[in-house]
């Protein structure tokens, strides 16, 4: 079973995990975490009942309590986590995956990740090794509901929409826990009710053929904003007036916009992100920091660098006033003050992001193959090493950068896929690279 990944644990339920190794999970838990209690939430997945039944027993039969706060998004888990004053939580969620997939999601003290390098290597070791021995005072189950506060607490950022239209695509998931009671109910909603086989479409924005829906409903609408989220609504994406479904780095220079004109100071990026996005953001005064993709590097590094918020391509935003943490609505709610006043100036969203964007970009393009190691050091030494380029980022697959383009190639943490990234200053320029690129990359195939 090959469940433990670099950010989670995840898989096809019944084919990469089951129940037992659930139970397990949950069991060395409150060993790995020196914990009494763990905050536990789950998404409306057909499995996630199950998995909340096993990974409760495991936990409870170690002795520790379980902190049970019901549905929940995963950003509510994290807020759950330090509100509650807990030392250890566990999301139930595949998040964006497909409707056969489950998952855990598992955090320690302040909502910090356990990632990879942070606690899942050492509790796959002991899911695999550790032996059982049933707590003599097993632990008990409470209810905690942590709603309420969360809304309270997202209530301080929503904007006046009187003069908004929205369309607003809930994907089926855990978006409809929040949306209306933030928003209201008088925007155009698709998908608003739970139903954990995502039968519209899979609840992943990023793929863009899932945004088709909300598009339409934008155009249909006269819409001055499409929002969607994905399907545990950790991670959210946007379409403007127009129906263009907007790169997710291109909303970190919006959310840029709100934050920047109040404080000045450190915003985070992944090694991913638009040229356009970073300059937008140094033009108003922030230091940009770039870092690692993946939600377990990036709330560690904006803690360590007091970032005020920080962006990933892949539509996750985190913010200093979330402890550090991702959140697909707070991340709308901020999109969207930003959106009021343009409106209030007689200025599109369209038109704001057209001023930020000024490269030429290719997006996120994968490449199937086994020798990923090979094909990127055949690039390294092309572009890094005979080449004289400006910089050189090597934490995360390799970023190089000349004056008039760049490049990111990284293997996937999550996939086997080779992943690239360029822009340029011009289409025909970023169309030749992209080209000659690719032409390396699959000479490996």
């Amino acid at each position: 079973m090959g469940a433990f990944k670099a950010y989670d644990i995840r898989g096809i339920y019944n084919k990469d995990f089951d129940k037992q190794f659930v139970y397990k999970v949950g069991y060395f838990l409150p060993e790995l975490l020196n914990c009494d209690h763990v905050v536990v939430g789950r998404d409306v997945r057909t499995t996630s009942d199950e998995i909340f039944e096993y990974l409760c027993k495991g936990i409870t039969d170690n002795g520790a309590d379980v902190w049970d706060i019901g549905l929940a998004t995963t950003p509510m888990v994290y807020f759950a986590t330090v509100h509650l004053e807990a030392d250890a939580s566990v999301q139930i969620t595949a998040s964006h995956n497909p409707a056969i997939y489950n998952g855990l999601k598992i955090s320690r003290t302040g909502a910090l990740p356990v990632g990879g390098d942070s606690g899942l290597r050492e509790l796959e070791h002991l899911v695999n090794t550790g032996t059982i021995t049933i707590a003599e005072k097993r632990g008990t189950v409470y209810e905690k509901p942590a709603k309420d506060e969360y809304l309270a607490f997202l209530r301080s950022y929503v904007p006046d929409l009187k003069q908004v239209r929205l369309s607003i695509d809930l994907s089926h998931g855990m978006a409809n826990l929040l949306t209306k009671e933030l928003l209201g109910t008088e925007h155009d909603y698709l998908y608003d009710h739970f139903d954990g086989t995502f039968p519209a479409h899979e609840p992943n924005p990023l793929e863009e053929e899932n945004c088709a829906d909300v598009k339409a409903a934008v155009l249909a609408n006269g819409s001055d904003l499409g929002i969607i989220f994905d399907g545990d609504a950790d991670r959210v994406m946007f379409i403007d007036e127009k129906g263009r479904f907007i790169q997710p780095d291109y909303i970190t220079a919006v959310i840029g916009a709100y934050y920047l004109e109040k404080e000045q100071g450190n915003v985070l990026q992944d090694i991913r992100t638009s040229r356009s996005t970073t300059e937008y953001l140094e033009n108003l005064g922030a230091h940009v920091t770039t870092w690692k993709v993946g939600h377990a590097f990036a709330k560690v590094k904006l803690r360590e660098i007091d970032g005020i918020f920080g962006g990933e391509l892949a539509g996750h935003y985190y913010f200093r006033d979330f402890n550090n943490c991702d959140s697909g609505m707070l991340a709308a709610l901020v999109v969207l003050q930003v959106l009021t006043k343009l409106r209030a100036e007689g200025k599109t969203f369209s038109e704001l992001i057209d001023t930020i964007v000024t490269y030429a970009n290719s997006g996120e393009r994968n490449f199937k193959l086994e020798q990923k190691d090979e094909a990127m050091q055949a690039l390294y030494q092309k572009y890094a090493v005979e080449q004289n380029p400006l910089l050189v980022l090597d934490f995360d697959g390799y970023r190089i950068e000349f004056a008039d383009w760049w490049f990111n190639v990284r293997k996937s943490n999550t996939e086997p896929y080779l992943r690239l990234v360029a822009e340029a200053r011009t289409d025909h320029m970023l169309q030749e690279k992209v080209a000659e690129i690719a032409a390396i990359i699959t000479s490996f195939h």
